[in-house]
């Protein structure tokens, strides 16, 4: 990680921009990704089977499995 790290600064302060995205480029994909985002944002799917980070994971999960005749395998 540390050789690509160096790698790109002094690529960078010799000019060599061949790593680098160009500012028309960048704009470009933020056009592409934005209206993505946006409505996202604005249409959460309601039957989406979210739950709290730290936890074993969603009700749907384990439903889901049991269909299936299948089980999560613990220690």
């Amino acid at each position: 990680m540390a050789f690509l790290l160096s790698r790109l600064l002094s690529d960078s302060m010799l000019g060599d921009a061949t790593l680098f995205q160009r500012s028309d480029m960048v704009a470009t994909s933020w056009n592409i990704v934005a209206p993505v985002l946006e409505a996202w944002d604005a249409d959460s799917p309601a039957d989406f089977p979210n739950y709290a980070a730290g936890t074993w994971g969603p009700a749907a999960a384990d439903e889901l499995l049991v269909r299936h005749g299948r089980a999560w395998k613990t220690c």
